[in-house]
């Protein structure tokens, strides 16, 4: 039995019809170099979506894999239930380092839903114990998507991810998403004056006394298919967060470890938010990992003796494993020796200039970036914004085609999503770019 075989007997996919997945032949990846992948018949592929945002710096990096490998020569996990640990102390130093001033405190878990939970829990906490009991309720975006946890769910809003469990969600107040090209308030972004943040500030200035906080994905909604922020509009809800004495939660974990062309998407506004969580490229695509980091403030509420039961009784197996954060520090100390953040600017102009010859595409509705995180989005009619019939599978039948010529890519919806890892070249990312115009050109004309 081969690997495509037993794939289909024992596994079952995420975010996969596993009827269509059986009946149809798929690619079993077998090894990775640099910013390609290898099947197991030995075709080559480029990693177009960072192995689903993960990727930073390509496949076997060497400082990665020898920082793994010395870990492993010491100890691969121990508890953080009692015990410190060498790794995760060093690592929770330079993250504090790197993230907007005044956050002081990294609290791990092992993904970007189960850091969402965190924060979401520990706000919550925050406010019982500062005697606000009454702030019980989170404002989200609709569009939103911070990770299949049921609290993370709860603050999310894709209907079609999330419909089916909401008998199992708390109720969250829903603010319009901030997309131009979407725009729920049937305004035009040149005089709106960020009209969907007045929105914001009409919920917060109604509610806030039972308001615990607000969470965001800063800059792009990413699983909602690349749906871009308009400048200012951040820094505009960090603003009114504060007016109305809510906490803000900013959900970095894909827009984190220089996708948006900086560290965090935050650094764009000048926006320090009360929580911060990361996942994904922390640990380069390496290791599960993942981080929600908090300020003194919000730490210090749950300082008290063990009578007090004022304790965070949040926590995972895996919390701070050794492996993981021996990738991250690893990861971080390539961000800085191979000057990583400052080397993006001209990859961005890069993939912007060749991105403007899509237009010529018909099929192409509007084309979204914010650093290396593009979409490209596609729809039967551009003028009008009629979408392809969704049984077309517009978005799916380009991104398979692209693997005949060596992209791997996946869609979300009709969205074309582009997402490199930060290592490719200038070159790599025009060709890769070519490969997706020339696929929905032969799909959709």
């Amino acid at each position: 039995m081969n690997s495509e075989l037993k794939d289909k007997t024992y596994v079952w996919h995420p975010f996969t019809q596993m009827q269509d997945w059986v009946e149809n032949p798929q690619l079993v990846i077998a090894a990775g170099e640099g910013i390609k992948m290898v099947d197991t018949d030995g075709k080559s592929y480029y990693d177009g979506v960072s192995s689903l945002w993960l990727n930073v710096h390509g496949h076997r990096k060497d400082a990665i894999d020898q920082a793994i490998i010395k870990q492993l020569g010491k100890i691969a996990h121990t508890t953080m239930l009692g015990l410190a640990s060498v790794p995760a102390a060093e690592l929770a130093e330079k993250l504090v380092q790197i993230v907007p001033s005044g956050l002081k405190k990294v609290f791990y878990s092992d993904s970007g839903s189960t850091a969402v939970e965190i924060a979401v829990k520990m706000a919550y906490q925050y406010w019982q114990l500062k005697g606000n009991t009454k702030k019980q309720k989170f404002v989200t975006l609709t569009n939103a998507y911070h990770g299949d946890t049921v609290g993370s769910v709860s603050v999310g809003g894709i209907d079609l991810f999330h419909r089916i469990f909401g008998p199992l969600l708390f109720e969250t107040i829903h603010a319009p998403s901030p997309c131009c090209y979407y725009c729920a308030l049937g305004e035009e972004p040149e005089q709106c004056g960020l009209a969907c943040t007045k929105e914001v500030e009409k919920i917060l200035a109604e509610q806030h006394g039972e308001i615990a906080a607000m969470v965001v994905e800063p800059l792009v909604q990413g699983a909602a298919g690349m749906l871009t922020q308009p400048p200012g509009y951040l820094r505009r809800i960090r603003e009114l967060t504060k007016q109305y004495n809510v906490l803000l939660i900013v959900d970095e974990v894909a827009t984190g470890f220089g996708r948006t062309g900086k560290m965090f998407a935050c650094e764009h506004e000048g926006v320090s938010p009360d929580i911060m969580t990361m996942a994904k490229g922390i640990t380069a695509g390496y290791l599960p990992l993942a981080a929600t980091l908090t300020t003194e403030e919000v730490y210090n509420a749950f300082l008290g003796d063990r009578a007090s039961q004022k304790t965070f009784f949040h926590g995972h197996s895996y919390t701070g494993n050794a492996l993981a954060c021996a990738a991250a520090l690893a990861n971080l100390e390539v961000f800085k020796e191979e000057q990583v953040i400052e080397g993006l600017q001209a990859k961005i102009a890069a993939a912007k200039s060749k991105l403007a010859a899509f237009w010529q595409l018909t099929a192409v509705g509007d084309i979204r970036q914010c650093g290396l995180m593009i979409g490209v989005e596609l729809m039967a009619n551009r003028q009008a914004k009629t979408p392809f019939p969704a049984d077309q599978l517009t978005g799916h039948q380009v991104c398979m085609l692209a693997r005949e010529y060596g992209l791997i890519i996946r869609p979300l919806g009709d969205v074309i999503v582009f997402m490199p890892p930060l290592a490719s070249t200038v070159s790599e990312i025009e060709v890769m770019l070519d490969i997706i115009y020339r696929c929905i050109q032969e799909i959709t004309q």
